[in-house]
């Protein structure tokens, strides 16, 4: 029998590691966006306060959306994909726990940094560093002992990942401006997204073709995503160098267009339309719209970058995290996809949060109104997830597992 206090290492919650961050990812996009929200309201004076950080509140919000929401969603991923991918055992609870801890450390250390100083801060770079360490020692020999190494791509996006935690935390003791650093986590993000929904894709895609009785030949082919992520990277590292030069917005350009190639495999007939596959490439649709928008705007010297930017983050961003709380949540808790129709309503809700937030750079737009509509629509979208998969993922599974492992059939 399983304990039931959430502390214990025998909890459910401890089961796999996709458990309590997945539950810390959508609590911080609820939480996170609710506060920011509020300190940009006009309603109420344009200013309740958000902890002070080095670089400012837009520095916090950028950072606790990168560095907080979404590695949480990253740190359970991993967790539980790469074990499944490389046939390996789930990783204990222990370490899962460990790794918890210094996430929720990393979170209390950068909040207090502007009380406490350096030392919050110290506390705060190391915690995230530890974190992103702890998941390349647990999982990096799993990865490189994979006989076929085709998911050792991963591996070298968490090192890149402490590499842009390092420069993020550098700067800011010494007192420059971080920003940069979190700019160009979002251009890794956007990588690491196109590498995971490569693998997600074949079997929800193929799964969809399936229920149509047509043949399941579905493939995420290499070249093409190789392409996209080659100019995503040579983009963002544009960017950091050389912000605001008109190269960056040719290769962001670039970037678009090699998304859009990159949905050409994704035409496969009707399949195509049903929920899970439409869900999935309006990712793909929102990055190469926000890539679109940024390279115009450097481009032709016009408006449009902080839309671009916020489709890649609000849009490309959350949705893709959205499904992946929904599909790896339901399915490694033993559940089959839930096919109700609150999923796909939070997909839409979230796609249309990002064009609102989008459109506030429109000429004469209502932008008080936009941003506080889009902001609800996340928050409601995260809220509807926790009440409906926050008592699977704190509860045992439904299949009498006990570990990371899909669902298990019941013998007839």
């Amino acid at each position: 029998m399983l304990k039931r206090n959430p502390a214990a290492l025998a909890h459910p919650l401890w089961l796999c590691g996709f458990r309590p961050f997945f539950l810390a990812a959508a609590v911080s996009a609820a939480g996170l966006i609710a506060l920011w929200g509020a300190y940009l309201s006009t309603l109420l004076g344009h200013g309740l306060p958000v902890p002070a950080v080095p670089g400012g509140p837009f520095v916090w919000h950028a950072h606790e959306l990168i560095f907080g929401f979404a590695l949480a969603a990253v740190a359970g991923f991993a967790l539980t994909a790469i074990p499944e991918f490389t046939g390996t055992a789930g990783v204990a609870a222990r370490p899962v726990r460990t790794l918890f801890a210094l996430w929720l450390i990393g979170r209390a250390g950068f909040w207090f940094s502007g009380w406490l100083g350096t030392p919050a801060l110290v506390v705060a770079g190391l915690a995230h560093l530890g974190l992103v360490a702890g998941l390349v020692a647990l999982l990096a020999p799993r990865l490189i002992n994979d006989p076929e190494r085709k998911h050792l791509s991963f591996l070298w996006a968490l090192a890149a990942f402490a590499v842009l935690i390092g420069g993020f935390y550098l700067d800011a003791l010494m007192g420059a401006s971080p920003a940069r650093w979190l700019h160009a986590a979002i251009g890794l993000l956007m990588i690491l997204i196109v590498l995971a929904l490569s693998r997600i894709s074949m079997r929800i895609v193929n799964a969809a073709l399936e229920e149509r009785d047509e043949s399941p030949d579905y493939r995420a082919r290499p070249p093409k995503r190789n392409l996209a992520i080659v100019c995503i990277a040579a983009y963002t590292a544009t960017e950091f160098l050389a912000p605001g030069e008109r190269l960056g917005g040719w290769l962001a350009l670039a970037a678009a267009a090699a998304l859009c190639h990159l949905q050409s495999d994704w035409h496969v007939g009707r399949a195509l339309f049903r929920r899970w596959p439409l869900m999935l490439f309006l990712v793909y649709v929102l990055m190469a719209a926000g890539y679109g928008l940024i390279g115009f705007a450097l481009v032709s010297g016009g408006d449009g970058f902080s839309a671009g930017r916020h489709l890649l983050t609000v849009g490309a961003m959350g949705l893709s995290i959205y499904m992946v709380l929904n599909i790896a949540g339901r399915m490694h808790c033993g559940r089959e996809l839930d096919e109700r129709l609150w999923v796909p309503t939070g997909a839409a809700t979230l796609f249309a949060a990002a064009v609102m937030r989008a459109a506030t750079a429109l000429p004469g737009a209502p932008t008080n109104l936009l941003l506080a509509l889009s902001s609800l629509l996340w928050i409601v979208v995260f809220a509807v997830w926790l009440w409906h998969m926050a008592p699977l993922l704190a509860g045992p599974r439904a299949d009498g597992g006990a570990g990371c492992e899909g669902i298990i059939e019941a013998e007839s």
